[in-house]
């Protein structure tokens, strides 16, 4: 099914796919905030959407995010992050004002902050497959990344969908897992100080003494009724009612076949690029190879809710 929008500017027609899934409940991810009085508002218009693989991700392409546009806009927006896992901008300079106005359309902000890698550092924040601070009660739903200096090569990011990850594993291995809880924690002391990018690995016992909130291994996202695989290896220590050492098989298999090519996609970034994920379904990792070169990018968390175990 095809939306057409005509603008009542001079703006090209603009194709989006319909919201299709089966059993879908659109859910908001909070009510649209409005732009402040004094703003520009631009007329309707919907953006490009254009897949950047076959089971992951999407490019937004034909907004201008230094304006602002009308409620259909980013609802569409909004459609395409829920359908795709994760979606990208180019060519966006916002300022802070405007990073934040952004990210309000989508939900409360829990968290933003700067985060750099100079010269002289090794090692770089989220250098591993992680879903973010699944190790609170209520994660974050979404986060938003925001380049600002790049560095002249390497300093890319992966995403890996982990709806398509669940779906492609075997009937009798689905149904073992929606009955499946899992303890999340943050028992490696990660941080965003430089000091805590490379902690000591935990022992066994420390795995199996960790406390933390207690998450469905398979959790339903909302908006378009899809079951999706929620562990990650930073921050699910074990099943609940399982030792670590009884988990680690089981959680192995699933961390390797979670990051199989066809799940994944790779974003070069440049700046003034965005990725906007949704934290309940992907992963992601920052690839480091960018020794000696500054990289410079601007964070922000979206306050979550408690996840929702997916139908058994």
């Amino acid at each position: 099914m095809l939306l057409i929008r005509r603008p009542q500017r001079e703006l090209s027609f603009v194709l989006i796919r319909a919201f299709d899934r089966r059993s879908a409940v659109r859910a908001p991810l909070c009510p649209t905030a409005s732009a402040p009085d004094h703003v520009l508002m631009e007329t309707a218009t919907l953006p490009e959407v254009h897949r950047a693989g076959g089971l992951i991700g999407a490019e937004i392409r034909g907004l201008d995010l230094t304006r602002e546009y009308p409620d259909e806009t980013y609802e569409a927006i909004r459609q395409a992050w829920a359908e795709h896992g994760v979606i990208f901008f180019r060519d966006q300079h916002l300022n802070a004002e405007q990073r934040e106005s952004f990210a309000r359309r989508f939900g409360e902000i829990r968290v933003k902050q700067e985060l750099r890698k100079e010269p002289d550092q090794t090692r770089a924040i989220g250098e591993g497959w992680h879903t973010d601070m699944t190790c609170f009660d209520e994660p974050p739903v979404a986060t938003i990344l925001f380049a600002e200096e790049i560095p002249p090569w390497g300093g890319d990011t992966q995403w890996a969908g982990m709806g398509p990850a669940f779906e492609a594993l075997s009937a009798g291995l689905r149904s073992t897992l929606l009955g499946l809880r899992a303890i999340h924690s943050n028992v490696r002391k990660l941080g965003l100080s430089y000091e805590q990018t490379d902690p000591p690995e935990p022992s066994i016992a420390d795995y199996d003494a960790a406390d933390g909130p207690v998450h469905p291994v398979v959790r339903l996202i909302p908006e378009t009724g899809r079951s999706v695989l929620y562990v990650n290896p930073e921050f699910t220590m074990r099943f609940e009612g399982w030792t670590r050492r009884e988990s680690l098989p089981l959680l192995r298999f699933l961390y390797e076949f979670g990051i199989r090519p066809e799940f994944v996609t790779r974003f070069k970034w440049a700046p003034g690029s965005i990725a906007f994920w949704d934290n309940r379904q992907v992963w992601h990792f920052a690839v480091n190879d960018y020794q000696g070169q500054r990289r410079v990018m601007h964070r922000i968390l979206l306050a979550g809710t408690k996840p929702i175990p997916a139908a058994s």
